[in-house]
């Protein structure tokens, strides 16, 4: 029988490259955010993020400057994402269950309003490219949800990378247009669309192999 996913809603498996020092930070922050500040106000700050990004990546057609106010706002997620769950169980009085549906619903929002934003700078015999990279990160969200009801273990670093890394080579690569131009940054699209199409493959393989093996564990013990 599948676990009862209700008994880890919130709880994270593995580690990415940051993991110590991210925690650390929110363990030191989290006490300092004032009272009238609660988790779910955090959690809903995606939305205005989001929505700033789209303004921006868009008047980013003309002024490629506009990217670094595009990365602060991957920043400023970066921050109210992190904090939020933490807030929530530090006061005791987080929405546990809303918390976790907005919070990943509100994250693949956020993801597609940065394609999108790239959508509008990017050459147009590049755009097509973006839809398969919004599918393949798409793949990595069910990937973990699927993976969650299945063995109760909810994981979302892979190979060392998890949100924050993800978020880093965003503004990583908003710091390389603006230095390079959008004219030598998009052929770099197909690279980074086959490497994480290979991840993806890799990590539902593992995966798979994890789950045949319960499974095979369980049927012996029933019999």
């Amino acid at each position: 029988m599948p676990p009862n996913v209700a008994s880890g809603w919130d709880k994270k498996i593995g580690r990415s490259l940051l993991t110590s020092w991210e925690k650390r930070f929110v363990s030191w922050i989290v006490p300092k955010i004032p009272t009238a500040i609660t988790s779910e106000i955090m959690t809903c700050l995606t939305i205005l993020w989001s929505a700033f990004i789209l303004v921006f990546s868009f008047l980013a057609q003309w002024n490629m400057q506009w990217l670094w106010a595009v990365s602060l706002c991957i920043a400023l997620q970066w921050f109210t994402d992190s904090l939020d769950g933490s807030l929530g169980r530090y006061r005791k009085q987080g929405l546990i269950r809303w918390g976790y549906y907005m919070d990943h619903f509100l994250d693949y929002i956020f993801l597609c309003c940065i394609l999108i934003g790239y959508s509008f700078i990017l050459p147009d015999q590049f755009k097509y490219l973006l839809f398969f990279l919004l599918a393949i990160f798409g793949g990595f969200m069910v990937h973990a949800f699927l993976r969650f009801a299945a063995t109760n273990e909810f994981q979302i670093y892979y190979m060392g990378i998890g949100p924050t890394e993800i978020r880093i080579i965003f503004i990583v690569v908003n710091t390389l247009l603006i230095i390079f131009g959008k004219t030598y940054m998009a052929p770099a699209l197909p690279f980074i669309l086959l490497f994480s199409l290979a991840g993806l493959l890799y990590v539902v393989w593992e995966t798979s192999a994890l789950i045949w093996k319960k499974d095979k564990e369980y049927n012996q013990d029933a019999q």
